[in-house]
């Protein structure tokens, strides 16, 4: 009995369960095939069998880097002679931007990405992974021209709302796509790899505007949002030949496209029968457990623990301190460095977290996600307490070598971020969401650490505002603080999740296992 046979003589999405006793036990031979032969793959083993998916993988995360360039762009250019003149107003022997516009433009993308995210879940599930890419990517491509064109706060302001509205759905759509199409050994690297999207675009914003700031025009900060063009038109040609999720194919009943699709991504070894069987399976059980499909069963029994482990790790990513890395240029010239090393210490610092994201890739495969997780928030901690002592020397301001010293710890501070919490954030975010709210779980946990990046975009430009606060590296008291109560509940509350199928992982969670026996759970 082969996965072919079912859909040859079944239509219905849910139609496994209505199938005899008999044909899903030998779907269930099928699936358990395919789950070894998952087990068994190594991490090299897996890459040559599935080259394609990761290419298609990678294809899709684009739109990441799009999202964190664009938040990147505005915080740098709070740091730009041209755009403080154009768009500020003089304080003592400098111009700069009015704190409630720094909060007002900083908090545009963050709230646009708490409904993109959540109406991004909608479209996923209606037309697929494939069709709200694609939209997306046609929507951006016109908002940039309200950012391109804008010579007032308030249009800025606009453009900003506009752009973070369809931009969160890429955090939701590239996750979910990474997880569906790669199998378990490489799973974790790819969906880790959104974070390095995230830096890639953070880096490119920096490198962008530190060429760019010399120009005495409006050229000074246009061309950092006319580059934005470049990656639709690096997209676009690409979209008419990307493969569907087989994992959405196969719950709207569409199985030889499923089956199609999973031959587009593996390589002529594999075997897709297998592979698609071990899917009906997974999604069957769901249907047993009553995972449900909507936001709401998001929130019931079967899924509540899962939703909230989801939204903690990615929250904790914001309630740690990362939304400095936006401020990472202001901050460095309000510390005291001249205008341009700023600008050269903000590249280094993401070029630090580059390295650290792609250093996480080792650790994914010799240690289990919540080690890699606990620890680093640990360190995290650390460092911010120790950034918020610095701080706090007599005549901080006269004391050159404390100033590097901070500027220094907040580039180490990122590169143990994104070593740790900042990949693998992605990687038990797709891991501990099941499959059929897995699109929906994300946009939650999207949506709730934007409105955590609102208030943070509140509140930063506020504390650190030499006309405001001025609490300069104090904040590390602050972040330091939050990082410490956020290591407690997720020692407490996330799971291993490493080397398990989805299905072993519906299991785990419907028997409800303790967080600390993960590691060591047989089934």
């Amino acid at each position: 009995m082969t996965a072919k046979v079912y859909y040859n003589q079944l239509d219905e999405p849910d139609s496994p369960l209505q199938a005899p006793k008999t044909m899903i036990q030998e779907n269930e031979g099928e699936a358990r095939e395919a789950i070894e032969i998952e087990h068994s793959l190594s991490f090299l083993e897996a890459v040559k069998l599935y080259p394609k998916a990761i290419g298609w993988s990678v294809f899709f995360s684009l739109g990441v880097i799009m999202l964190a360039y664009d938040p990147q762009i505005v915080g740098s250019l709070y740091a730009v002679p041209a755009f403080q003149r154009d768009f500020g107003y003089k304080y003592k022997d400098s111009y700069i931007i009015l704190a409630s516009w720094q909060t007002g433009l900083s908090m545009g993308n963050p709230i646009g990405q708490v409904f993109g995210a959540l109406a991004a879940g909608y479209p996923m599930e209606w037309f697929g992974r494939k069709k709200t890419f694609s939209a997306c990517v046609m929507g951006t491509a016109t908002i940039i021209f309200i950012q391109f064109f804008a010579r007032s706060l308030r249009v800025l302001l606009i453009g900003e709302l506009l752009g973070g509205l369809v931009l969160g759905a890429y955090v939701v759509i590239a996750p979910a796509y990474a997880s569906e199409v790669c199998p378990v050994a490489i799973r974790g690297t790819l969906t880790s790899y959104i974070n390095l999207c995230f830096v890639m675009g953070q880096l490119i914003a920096n490198g962008v505007t530190a060429g760019s700031q010399r120009l005495d025009t409006h050229w000074a900060y246009s061309i950092p949002f006319a580059i934005q063009w470049f990656w639709v038109l690096l997209i676009m040609p690409g979209m008419p030949f990307a493969p569907e999720s087989p994992w959405w194919l196969a719950r709207k009943g569409r199985l030889e496209e499923a089956e199609h699709s999973l031959r587009r991504l593996a390589s002529p070894h594999v075997n897709v029968k297998s592979t698609l069987a071990m899917i009906i399976e997974t999604d069957r059980f769901e249907h047993e457990m009553e995972a449900g499909s909507t936001y709401w069963d998001c929130f019931r029994k079967a899924n509540l623990r899962r939703t909230e482990i989801a939204v903690g790790v990615y929250a904790i990513q914001v309630l740690s301190g990362i939304y400095l890395i936006n401020y990472g240029t202001y901050f460095f010239t309000l510390a005291g460095l001249p205008t341009q090393k700023a600008f050269d210490m903000g590249i280094g610092f993401l070029a630090v977290g580059f390295l650290g994201t792609c250093l996480s890739w080792i650790l994914l495969q010799h240690f289990g996600r919540r080690s890699i997780y606990n620890v680093g928030l640990a360190i995290l901690a650390v460092l911010q307490l120790i950034i918020g002592i610095l701080d706090c020397i007599p005549n901080y301001q006269h004391h050159t070598s404390v100033i590097w010293a901070q500027s220094s710890l907040m580039v180490i501070w990122n590169f143990f971020y994104d070593i740790s919490i900042g990949p693998v954030c992605f990687v038990i975010i797709c891991e501990v969401s099941a499959t059929k709210v897995r699109g929906k779980t994300i946009a939650i946990a999207t949506a709730v650490q934007a409105v955590l990046g609102i208030v943070m975009a509140v509140a930063i430009p506020y504390l650190i505002n030499p006309d405001q606060a001025n609490l300069r590296g104090k904040l590390g008291f602050f972040f330091g603080g939050l990082a410490s109560l956020c290591l407690i509940w997720s020692y407490f509350r996330v799971p291993e999740t490493k080397g398990r199928t989805f299905e072993e992982l519906d299991i785990m969670f419907e028997r409800g296992v303790r967080t600390r026996k993960f590691d060591s759970y047989k089934i």
